[in-house]
């Protein structure tokens, strides 16, 4: 089943809009995770245990993982999911985009590797840089498009030929680079208005959307501007606020409350 189908699948069983991030940060973890080794997996485990009756998705963010040398500890999150929640995608943030062979790596990486459903790619150096990704037609390609970071608009919003740039990068993904139907775009909570344009030039397209929560975006503003036509399409990614919920032993159980209250949330607006 491709990640599409599967996502779409997920959409309409779940009833749920709600991607979990999973930003392992160790320093926030319990107290009762003090001097376990394997407390990286440990943790995520049980948040996605926690969490999976409320999510259309779970979304690893590698940097998290690699910069404590814990990619054992993604390799066997990635397989629990499988195991355990096989009907839940799963797409690996890495945000990854080079050229030649490089990018063959990447994408071996991404989907031979940790076995993801489907990863973030960054379109700057062109198509050529995500046409490993896009030839693995079974898997899903995330793209950023207009990011949740402050310093977004730096380049993003650049006009070029009188539009700004972040909008030809929509139209270019919907018209040329998904022939295979298996893209998906990144746009930030944070910038309900180019939300809104995005949708209107890319369709049905899923949308990944950073940025509630910590970051402030406006569930009412991303489901209002963002939905798809079929009231669905939209993939609201949480991370900090559904994993540290609480520091205390109820940790799972305060991930699992902060995923129920944004799919309601999200739900009240559909």
């Amino acid at each position: 089943m491709s990640f599409i189908h599967s996502l779409r699948q997920r959409w309409a069983t779940s009833g749920s809009l709600v991607c979990v991030g999973l930003d392992p940060e160790p320093a926030k973890f319990p107290a009762r995770f003090a001097g376990d080794t394997d407390a990286v997996f440990a943790f995520c485990r049980d948040i996605v245990d926690a969490t999976a009756q409320y999510a259309c998705a779970f979304k690893p963010q590698i940097a998290h993982f690699a910069a404590r040398g814990a990619e054992d500890a993604l390799d066997r999150l990635v397989a629990h999911i499988h195991a355990a929640h096989p009907d839940i995608p799963v797409i690996l943030d890495a945000k990854r985009g080079d050229i030649g062979s490089t990018a063959q790596r990447y994408a071996a990486e991404a989907f031979d590797r940790f076995r993801a459903d489907a990863v973030t790619a960054n379109p700057y150096l062109g198509r050529d840089s995500v046409q490993p990704f896009l030839d693995r037609t079974d898997r899903g390609v995330v793209i950023l498009c207009h990011t949740s970071n402050p310093g977004a608009g730096d380049f993003q919003d650049l006009l070029v030929d009188g539009r700004p740039l972040y909008q030809h990068v929509a139209e270019r993904v919907a018209r040329d680079w998904n022939g295979h139907g298996n893209c998906a775009l990144v746009v930030g909570a944070t910038w309900p208005e180019q939300l809104r344009e995005v949708r209107a030039i890319v369709g049905d397209m899923p949308l990944l959307i950073p940025g509630v929560g910590t970051q402030g975006g406006d569930v009412a503003a991303v489901v209002n501007n963002g939905l798809a036509a079929d009231g669905a399409g939209l993939l609201v990614s949480s991370s900090r606020a559904i994993l540290y919920a609480s520091s205390g032993d109820d940790y799972a159980e305060a991930a699992m409350s902060a995923a129920k209250s944004l799919r309601d949330e999200i739900n009240r607006h559909r």
